[in-house]
């Protein structure tokens, strides 16, 4: 596997929701990947459902570099899906900032 060009960009993030709304944030969240499928600078997007907590939703990103992730929340479809997610988000729980090295999916 080769290495990503640096300096490479990633970043995990918990989102929960409102009370029983988990679904329906993961349902947003999978709009925002489909809408990152031609940007050819994010490497990995993947949203993930926690086993033990129905409304939390974590995201795992990795980016050429930090300022393509920066641009691709200017897309106006990024806007639409900020938007539509906001309202039923109850907090940002847990972030880790990374620099991705190598690895399948990347």
């Amino acid at each position: 596997m080769a290495p990503m060009a640096s300096p490479s960009y990633g970043m995990h993030v918990r989102i929960v929701a409102q009370p029983g709304r988990g679904d329906d944030l993961a349902g947003i969240l999978r709009q925002a990947a489909a809408a990152l499928e031609a940007n050819r600078d994010c490497r990995l997007y993947i949203v993930s459902r926690s086993l033990d907590d129905a409304d939390s939703v974590w995201v795992t990103e990795a980016w050429t570099d930090r300022g393509s992730h920066a641009a691709s929340l200017q897309d106006e479809r990024a806007r639409s899906v900020i938007a539509q997610a906001r309202p039923i988000i109850a907090a940002f729980a847990d972030r880790a900032e990374f620099q991705p090295e190598f690895g399948k999916g990347l």
